[in-house]
């Protein structure tokens, strides 16, 4: 089945990217084996292949999806963002999708036993997928819910502590000396960051910025020793550290500023307090349908089976 799959799939993206100056016009296709369809009532139908009618919230559906796509693979320059655009779409796209799909209708693809499995497998996650929306769109969550997580769980929604921190990285501890007295003489630390550091920053002046603590140790972007130094209680802002040693070499690195850790605003985390609890309600929803139904349903597994 994967075969057969890959092959109509490069055999469609070949056909919508080839000439489309031969597609005929819409009303010139041969005549369709099955019986027509009925226009759909109360709908503006934009085109007509074969029996199939293509109304005008099919195309805009087409069309939405199409510039789904093209904004997840940032390709917003080919989105159909015009009238004209729309109906060439709809000319060397859609249709030629629609004379595609009757003539696998004509040919009796949609009866072998393989396409009939897919087609009901799909058939059987779209209908699971409806059902799963209609038991949750009635869920909400309430004010007082929100405010309550809020209360709750202030301190956990706290900002970290965040410092705007300058360095000045050099290879050997003698010029970490040397940049060292001269800080004490009070020259500026980011001229002696552009004279001295080796670090990518020294262009900068040293300027590292705002620096949070890390503790995945797997996650920090400067050695152990410069979270340790950098955040070490005893460094306050405007102060500077005295000289320590990692693997790049021997550090000198000043606080510049620290913003302390507050918890936002009830208002700034509202939609996400929500957002997050009704997920919580929804999925717990769910959770119950399905061990609701399956104490109502007869249900036979064979481990020993599975290979």
């Amino acid at each position: 089945m994967n075969k057969i799959t890959n092959f109509l799939i490069i055999l469609f993206v070949t056909l919508l990217f080839s000439g489309c100056d031969k597609l005929p016009f819409i009303g010139q296709a041969g005549p369709a084996k099955q019986a027509a369809l009925k226009p759909p009532a109360g709908e503006t139908v934009v085109a007509m292949v074969g029996n199939f009618y293509i109304t005008s919230a099919d195309l805009d559906k087409e069309v939405d999806n199409f510039n789904s796509l093209a904004s997840a693979q940032k390709l917003d320059k080919n989105k159909i963002d015009t009238r004209d655009k729309k109906v060439k779409y709809l000319r060397d796209e859609l249709v030629r999708k629609y004379i595609l799909y009757q003539e696998a209708l004509d040919r009796g693809l949609d009866k072998k036993p393989e396409i009939v499995k897919e087609l009901n497998a799909a058939k059987m996650n779209l209908l699971i997928a409806e059902l799963l929306r209609k038991e949750i769109e009635k869920i909400d969550v309430s004010s007082k819910e929100i405010e309550d997580f809020y209360n709750q769980n202030k301190e956990l929604l706290k900002e970290p502590e965040q410092r705007k921190i300058s360095e000045i990285m050099t290879p050997t501890e003698d010029e970490a000396k040397q940049v060292y007295i001269e800080l004490l003489k009070g020259t500026d630390f980011a001229s002696l960051a552009k004279q001295y550091s080796k670090a990518k920053t020294a262009s900068a002046g040293g300027e590292v910025g705002l620096m949070a603590y890390e503790t995945n140790a797997a996650n920090r972007i400067r050695p152990d020793k410069f979270y340790e130094v950098a955040f070490s209680p005893s460094l306050d802002a405007g102060g500077t550290s005295s000289i320590f040693k990692t693997p790049e070499g021997f550090y000198i690195i000043k606080v510049d500023s620290i913003k302390k850790s507050e918890p936002k605003s009830l208002t700034e985390l509202w939609d996400n307090i929500k957002s997050w609890l009704l997920f919580e309600k929804q999925q717990k929803a769910i959770v119950e349908l399905a061990n609701k139904l399956s104490g109502e349903t007869k249900i036979a597994i064979y481990e020993e089976k599975v290979q």
